[in-house]
C-alpha cells in the first residue's frame, strides 16, 4: 500500500551544475558519497539500476528502474532493498526524485523519497539522505584544485 509520507532533504553545493550532475550519474563518484555503493546502470529511462555493497557487515543488492532522466535537471528512479524486510513487489518500492537547479556559482539539490510506511521510516530516510547529500557536498567541494604555488 502506497503512503503519502515523503522524506525530503536539500542542500546547496558550491559547484557548477554540470559537476553535480556528473557526480550523480558516475559510478566511481557515487561510490565516494553513497556509503561505498557500487552502482550499475546505463542511465536511460526504463533501464535497471542496481546498488551493491556492504552495510553494517551485511552484503546487499538493492534495485530499481530509472523513471526519468533529464541531464542537469532531474534524476528519478524506483528503489527497493531486501534489507527492508518487505517483499519485492511494486507497491513496496520507493520513488526517489533528485532535482538540481543552477544557483550561479552553486547548485541546489532537492531529494524526495515517497512511500515511507511510517513517520519513523520517513525520518530515518531523511536522515540517510541528508548524510548522503552531505557526502556529495564534501566530495564535490573537496575536489577543487589547489591554487598554483
Amino acid at each position: 500500500m502506497r503512503t503519502n509520507l515523503v522524506a525530503e532533504s536539500a542542500i546547496t553545493i558550491d559547484a557548477p551544475i554540470a559537476k553535480v550532475w556528473a557526480a550523480l550519474v558516475t559510478p566511481d563518484a557515487i561510490k565516494q558519497f553513497m556509503f561505498g555503493a557500487n552502482v550499475a546502470s546505463d542511465w536511460k529511462e526504463g533501464s535497471a539500476i542496481v546498488w551493491k555493497g556492504e552495510w553494517q557487515g551485511k552484503a546487499y543488492q538493492d534495485k530499481g528502474v530509472i523513471l526519468r532522466i533529464e541531464p542537469e535537471r532531474v534524476l528519478q528512479y524506483t528503489h527497493w532493498s531486501p534489507m527492508s524486510g518487505i517483499p519485492d513487489r511494486s507497491e513496496n518500492y520507493h520513488v526517489v526524485t533528485i532535482e538540481i537547479s543552477d544557483e550561479g556559482a552553486s547548485t541546489s539539490v532537492h531529494l524526495s523519497q515517497d512511500n515511507n510506511a511510517t513517520e519513523e521510516a520517513r525520518d530515518h530516510s531523511e536522515q540517510n539522505w541528508s548524510t548522503m547529500l552531505g557526502g556529495l557536498k564534501k566530495y564535490l567541494e573537496g575536489e577543487e584544485p589547489s591554487p598554483a604555488a
